[in-house]
């Protein structure tokens, strides 16, 4: 097929790669603006699938919207059969949604209609949900509420956010060549009407450990914000990521250490961390830490 492919982050970047290697001609990537990044952070990024499509010789187009009489004229010029879009970023108009001869499609890292949304991994590791998985779903003008071609499931046990994004990035990808194979034959089917959740757009403040929640829901925290933006405590002024923990049991008053170990009181249970990274300082175990930086039992984090 004539595709264009439409998407910004890592998590898009399997899916590029497989239609690619899957015969398609992509004939143009769309992707965020290159952000100001780098040692400096004054050095203009270009984003993954940026990268990715520029390496393959695939023209880059990066507009700040798609609103544009201009903008939509030069995306129909593109004559495509059909637009993939994989955590693109921008709201696609009505005009761009009929462009394509066959539509769009977007390859969305939930089984809809859960999870509705910007970040839908993350706030499945948050709710404590088994299961979550990919949706490849016919774009229409709501917020992913388009029918569904297909789905595929996996569990997400201890995984964190960033293994999680790994995983379905590379399931989807390979959902998504299959899809279109047999786009003939597959049937849309409209999203059930129960169960709809939405995940709304992570914020930085959510990241800070709530020692008052249970220690399950404090380990899931640190889960959902690793890699980015990465669950933290303060400590004398200074903060400390988390990486990792474990639950344990013991009881105390919330968010003081149970032991010289780094084992917490939770609002329930206790919550040992085993991952931390000190401000400026490399991610280490809390073992390495503790022999240079000792935190007493009864110390208060937060």
């Amino acid at each position: 097929m004539r595709i264009v492919f439409m998407g910004t982050p890592d998590f898009a970047v399997p899916a590029l790669v497989a239609l690619v290697e899957a015969g398609h001609e992509v004939v143009a990537a769309y992707s965020q603006p290159p952000r100001p990044g780098g040692r400096r952070g004054k050095e203009l990024t270009p984003s993954p699938v940026h990268r990715e499509a520029e390496a393959r010789g695939i023209p880059v187009r990066h507009p700040v919207s798609l609103k544009g009489g201009q903008e939509q004229d030069e995306f129909a010029a593109l004559e495509a059969d059909i637009a993939v879009v994989a955590a693109y970023g921008l709201i696609l108009p009505q005009a761009v949604l009929d462009a394509p001869r066959l539509g769009c499609l977007n390859i969305h890292a939930s089984i809809l209609p859960r999870w509705r949304g910007a970040a839908p991994i993350q706030r499945a590791i948050l709710a404590g949900d088994p299961t979550t998985g990919v949706t490849i779903m016919q774009m229409e003008a709501g917020l992913d509420t388009g029918p569904m071609l297909a789905t595929l499931r996996t569990t997400v046990e201890r995984k964190t956010a960033g293994e999680l994004t790994a995983e379905l990035a590379e399931r989807g990808a390979q959902l998504l060549v299959g899809t279109l194979r047999d786009l003939a034959v597959h049937r849309a089917v409209r999203q059930p009407e129960d169960g709809v959740t939405y995940a709304r757009k992570i914020d930085k403040s959510e990241a800070r450990l709530d020692f008052a929640a249970s220690a399950e829901q404090v380990e899931r925290q640190i889960r959902a914000f690793q890699p980015a933006p990465g669950a933290f405590f303060e400590l004398e002024g200074e903060r400390y990521k988390v990486l990792a923990a474990e639950v344990v049991s013991g009881e105390g008053e919330p968010g003081h250490t149970l032991d010289d170990a780094l084992a917490v009181a939770c609002g329930a249970g206790g919550l040992r961390i085993t991952r931390i990274q000190r401000a400026g300082k490399p991610v280490m175990d809390s073992a390495d830490l503790l022999r240079g930086r000792p935190v007493a039992a009864g110390t208060k984090l937060g």
